[in-house]
């Protein structure tokens, strides 16, 4: 073993992650012992996790687009054509993202560093390089490194300066090596891509209707060009094919007939084969297509090309009806398909396999689709969604560059040779914008799909570490919030281990946000073109050379690839063994899947990107493959994640897949049942979970609830952010100023480094009721605790002041400050320095100024008719940023700085230090969360023997009804590691065994229950019972009284209703609602009432005249024309402006007056 060490160190220095492997202890293993398959098989996760996985698939993704999406998006349009003249094209030969064609291979061109354009609101972007060729005059002309625009870049992705970084270098440009990277950097805010769940494209789904008795195979086909849905559906048991540019449902027979298959007989045999009951269904659809004389294809043609509702740009030729309806059948009706050479065999059979889904349906209505099923919904990424929005903006500025070549080469007399070079640079601007704006804003409109999506990218969230990572592994799901619909809210049980069973919110989006799984990648599209030759090399056979009759045999599967048919095989089981093996070796790619669907007779071949995966490990012969010389490598470094794969030994599996496969969780379950033959092993059974939900100890011991409550709270716990953290200047931040690590970790908790970054302390808890003020939840805090700096952390808050210039040369200018008679500054300004920016330590009252800035008072004074002289006295009124808060601030940081449009940029940043006080908020990792009910002094609390008085003091009352056992055994755990000095582990089902810890407990003579004994420290008396006593982790909240404590007499009012404002940011008053309404009526406190909501809030005066009911003024009634009536009385404002609005729409409110009493 030794000199197997020598020579890893040798190599050079390779990341910390595996240097600490090589310690000769490693948790808790040393070097030399030996390996157990069992127990060790885990390390695949931490080498997985350095290749893919969390915040991978993002990167992937972007990657994928940058490197290969952009140069397929280029050949689809590359010429740019003039319509003026002939012989002049531009043409697209390459284009490459942040290097130029002449730079050396891994220079990354970037503006600035990403922490700088974060300071300065910018965007973190690279230029996008074209090589183009184009005529002058009548010479080619070949122009490479053309920049047609900015492209944002990802972090951390490949053409980003941070990629491959060491931790020195990146701690040179500000930035912390644990972020997770995966988002932009949009106007200098961080903006998340997030994941799209949709259902997938290009597949057929089959759905029924029991209550109208409607079954419909509907498919969603997607190519570059277009977007269509093609329905075939059934209607008083007659099937239809439906479209919406075809302006009627065309039955199916004539659908079929127009697409080649012209005889009864083949239609009957490609839709039904030789089954008699789905003949029986079908043969109704011949009579329709007779009763409408339609025999021949001709025919059929025509009357498809009848009903085509078509939208021709001005000046296309128009076609005669059996061209449109070839059009149709060719291009408009299953759009993704490909119609070369009038050659309809393809998609005849596509529309006879949907016709015979449908039937198959209406035969047995077990036959249907599952909308939520995971396998039938696709994942789109950052890279998609750009790929989108990128082709959409090329496409609109290569048809502006025509339009401008177009406008300049009709101009007869021309002074130079024309080089449309000129103007490509004017329109380079609209793709920058383009992209910017939509990351920036979330809004993805695209022209040619119609497709209106907002809401695609969020703000990434920092209040600590975790609620960046778990941002990055979010899904968001297309449905409104709104319709209560429950069925794609449930959880899925294919969900299992693909999605985070915990991780979702609560209330209105539960269920329809998700999060991934651990260990989950999800794919990117591979070529369809060899997976088709490997098909017919495995002897599938090909779909032009069959005949109809044998298509739907017993015993013939059809293969299909991505959903459409490619042929037939005869030896299914074969056929699929001989791919994974292919697949095993490596020689197609390792996240295509395949498997067989007995129900239809078929084998499905998937290669589409979006498809969620994850690896298990390949069990042959109730052998697992992975053995302990494999993981011998492993740890020694000699293998990585991917040589598993290449060896053979371990394999992606997705949702389809995986339901086709016998997966065991534990090794010994392989040879626990002698009939069952096991396909797969689990690498580790607690990758079901997130990232976010790995936190939580012992989650296996709690209520499922509880944890799904912790998910949402572990991402509002304020801890360390990262390691720049003091360097950001963002809107809000919360540290905490002295966190720890938890005793109780998990192994998720090492694998996502949240053990470096930790959000929360551990504290010494007593289960027991003290005092009264823990009811509900509440906690008792040790005041000696909070002095030594218990749950203490400080909230920073950015204020950003601009200085601006006009157009007329004007300016913002700063000023310095004002003093009084004795030569001191005013109080306004006693924080300023004499430059008029806050003194950087200073401490800032409520309505002291930060900023002392002025703006000119002409400055919306055109320059044209102003005489010179006038100009030169120029003035200036101040517009200074007041500082507003109930606490004093310090000032941390003032940044000046320049924006990218030349205007300066002044960041000041402000700091509070607060300790918690009464109603502060804090949970524990089990969905535990209470308030701060009192604060004791120490000497008041119980203590132990050893003189150890509790942190916290919890209500014994919580733990009955939430069954949150985990907490317990938390507990143990902890206590046990205090006394043992190690850390102990909490990992999903394993962790520390129960028994050990209680071994650990008597060995170090305390109780096996985690109880103590305590005495009472007001007494001195010991307590009449013994106490579960030890350290449980706590996470204090974001939520604290001082941001929402609220209160007010007389304040600012709303103008139109002259009603106190409401809100606490526009110090608004408290209001009395309908309930409390309802309450003081109850109570018969009627003039309680008449106080709070007339006279406290908006009473008016206003003359009522007697007779006619309506509204005077100074007493006199308008309309009776006499003051003879007139009463005053008070009634609220907001009535009487009730009344005058009413009386504006012709309606008369008469006011009736009667005697009070």
């Amino acid at each position: 073993m030794p000199p197997k060490r020598r020579r890893t160190l040798m190599t050079g220095a390779h990341d910390a992650a595996f240097n600490e492997l090589l310690k000769p202890e490693y948790k808790g293993k040393k070097l030399t012992d030996e390996i157990n398959t069992a127990k060790d098989k885990w390390n695949l996760l931490p080498a997985f996790l350095k290749v893919k996985g969390l915040v991978k698939q993002h990167l992937d993704s972007y990657n994928y687009f940058v490197d290969v999406d952009l140069k397929k998006i280029i050949k689809a349009n590359e010429l740019v054509l003039s319509d003026v003249d002939p012989e002049f094209y531009v043409k697209y030969l390459d284009i490459r993202v942040g290097h130029k064609s002449t730079s050396k291979p891994g220079v990354k061109e970037v503006i600035l560093p990403p922490h700088e354009c974060r300071l300065r609101d910018l965007t973190y972007s690279a230029p996008i390089y074209v090589d183009v060729e184009y005529t002058r005059g009548r010479k080619i002309i070949r122009h490479n490194d053309l920049e047609i625009g900015r492209m944002p870049v990802m972090l951390r992705s490949n053409k980003c300066m941070l990629e491959g970084m060491s931790e020195a270098t990146m701690a040179q440009v500000e930035e912390c090596p644990l972020d997770p990277g995966g988002y932009f950097v949009v106007n200098g805010t961080e903006k998340v891509i997030l994941v799209q769940e949709q259902l997938s494209k290009n597949r057929i789904i089959v759905e029924a209707d029991e209550k109208k008795g409607i079954v419909q195979a509907s498919v969603t086909s997607s190519t570059h060009e277009r977007k269509s849905k093609t329905y075939v559906i059934t209607k008083n048991d007659k099937i239809y094919l439906k479209h919406n540019s075809i302006s009627e449902d065309i039955p199916i027979v004539i659908i079929l007939k127009a697409a080649g298959i012209v005889s009864d007989l083949e239609i009957l045999q490609l839709v039904c084969g030789s089954d008699s009951n789905y003949q029986d269904l079908f043969v109704v659809n011949f009579e329709e297509a007779a009763r409408l004389e339609v025999f021949t294809q001709q025919q059929a043609l025509y009357y498809v090309g009848k009903r085509v509702k078509t939208i021709r740009r001005a000046g296309a030729p128009k076609l005669s009806q059996l061209q449109e309806g070839i059009e149709a059948i060719a291009t408009t009706i299953i759009a993704h398909l490909t119609v070369s050479d009038l050659q309809f065999r393809e998609k005849a059979l596509y529309i006879a396999t949907m016709a015979r889904r449908v039937v198959m349906a209406m035969h047995n209505p077990k036959m249907v689709d599952d909308r939520d099923y995971v396998g039938n919904k696709r994942l789109e990424l950052a890279g998609q969604l750009m790929s989108l929005l990128f082709e959409d903006l090329f496409k609109k500025f290569n048809s502006d560059f025509k339009a401008n070549i177009d406008k300049v080469l009709k101009k007869p007399s021309r002074t130079s040779e024309f080089d449309a070079l000129l103007s490509i640079n004017i329109h380079s601007n609209n793709i920058t914008m383009g992209l910017n704006r939509a990351i920036s804003t979330g809004n993805w409109s695209l022209k040619r799909f119609k497709m209106e999506r907002a809401g695609v990218t969020h703000v990434l969230s920092r209040l600590s570490y975790i609620s960046a990572l778990g941002m990055m592994t979010r899904i968001s799901s297309q449905f409104e919030k709104s319709r209560k619909v429950s069925g794609p809210r449930a959880l899925q049980p294919s969900q299992f281990g693909m999605l985070c069973t915990a991780d979702t919110p609560e209330g209105e989006a539960c269920g329809l946000v998700k999060n991934l799984a651990l260990m989950t990648h999800i794919t990117t599209d591979d070529e369809e073109a060899p997976v088709k030759k490997l098909c017919i090399a495995l002897g599938c056979e090909p779909i032009f050379a069959l005949d109809s009759a044998t298509l739907h045999v017993d015993g013939n599967f059809g293969v299909y690839l991505n959903g459409t048919l490619i042929g037939t095989t005869r030896f299914p089981v074969k056929f699929v063994h001989d791919f994974r093996h292919l697949r095993r070796v490596g020689k197609v790619s390792a996240f295509i899947s395949i498997y067989t669907n007995t129900h239809h007779q078929a084998v499905h071949i998937a290669t589409d990107g979006g498809r969620i995966c994850r690896p298990l490990i390949i069990v042959e012969n109730g052998k697992s493959k992975v053995t302990a010389e494999h993981l011998a490598k492993l740890i020694n470094q000699e293998w990585s994640f991917d040589d598993f794969l290449t060896h053979g030994l371990v394999e992606y599996l997705d949702v389809n897949e995986e339901n086709d496969s016998l997966i065991a969780l534990y090794e010994d379950d392989i040879t626990a049942n002698p009939g069952a033959i096991v396909t797969h092993l689990e690498i580790e059974p607690f990758t079901v979970l997130g990232a976010v939900a790995g936190l939580i100890p012992y989650p296996h011991h709690n209520q499922s609830p509880r944890n799904t409550y912790q998910c949402a709270m572990g991402k509002q716990a304020i801890g360390a952010i990262a390691y720049n953290q003091f360097r950001r200047i963002d809107t809000l931040l919360y540290f905490m100023v002295y966190p720890q690590q938890p005793m109780v970790k998990t192994k998720t908790i090492e694998l996502i480094e949240y053990d470096k970054l930790p959000a929360g302390q551990n504290a010494t808890v007593a289960v027991m009721s003290y005092s009264g003020y823990d009811i509900e939840d509440a906690l008792v805090l040790n005041k000696a605790s909070l002095d030594r700096g218990f749950g203490r952390c400080q909230v920073v808050r950015k204020n950003t002041v601009q200085l601006k210039k006009y157009p007329n040369h004007t300016q913002d200018i700063l000023a310095g400050m004002r003093v009084d008679e004795n030569n001191k500054p005013i109080f306004q300004h006693q924080a300023l320095g004499p430059d008029g920016l806050g003194e950087v330590g200073s401490r800032i009252f409520n309505g002291q100024v930060f900023a002392n800035k002025c703006v000119p008072t002409n400055s919306g004074d055109s320059t044209l008719g102003a005489q010179q002289e006038q100009r030169a006295a120029e003035s200036h009124r101040e517009a200074p940023a007041f500082y507003k808060g109930p606490e004093p601030s310090y000032i941390d940081q003032v940044m000046m700085s320049v924006s990218d449009n030349d205007q300066a940029l002044i960041k000041v940043l402000l700091r509070q230090t607060r300790r918690p006080e009464l109603g502060d908020k804090f949970s524990s990792r089990h969905g535990q969360k209470g308030v701060c009910g009192i604060i004791v002094q120490q000497e008041d609390l119980p203590f132990n023997d050893s003189g150890i008085s509790p942190d916290i003091i919890m209500n014994p009352h919580g733990f009955p009804s939430r069954m949150t056992v985990g907490k317990m055994i938390e507990l143990i755990s902890g206590k046990a590691g205090v006394l043992n000095g190690s850390l102990e582990y909490g990992t999903c089902f394993g962790g520390s065994k129960l028994e050990d810890m209680s071994k650990i407990l008597i060995e170090k003579g305390f109780s096996y229950s985690g109880k103590d004994m305590l005495y009472s420290g007001i007494t001195g008396e010991c307590l009449q019972a013994y106490i579960f006593f030890g350290p449980i982790y706590y996470q204090k909240l974001k939520h604290m009284v001082l941001d929402k404590m609220h209160a007010r007499a007389r304040g600012p009012r709303a103008v139109l209703t002259r009603q106190p404002t409401e809100g606490r940011s526009r110090d608004g008053g408290l209001r009395l609602g309908e309930m409390e309404r309802d309450c003081v009526i109850a109570y018969g406190a009627s003039q309680l009432l008449l106080e709070r909501l007339m006279i406290s809030s908006d009473a008016f005066e206003v003359d009522v005249c007697n007779k006619c009911g309506l509204m005077g003024y100074n007493s006199w009634c308008t309309t009776c024309k006499s003051s003879e009536n007139v009463i005053k009385m008070t009634i609220p404002y907001a009535a009487k402006l009730l009344f005058q609005e009413l009386l504006s729409m012709n309606i008369a409110p008469r006011l009736r007056l009667g005697d009070v009493f």
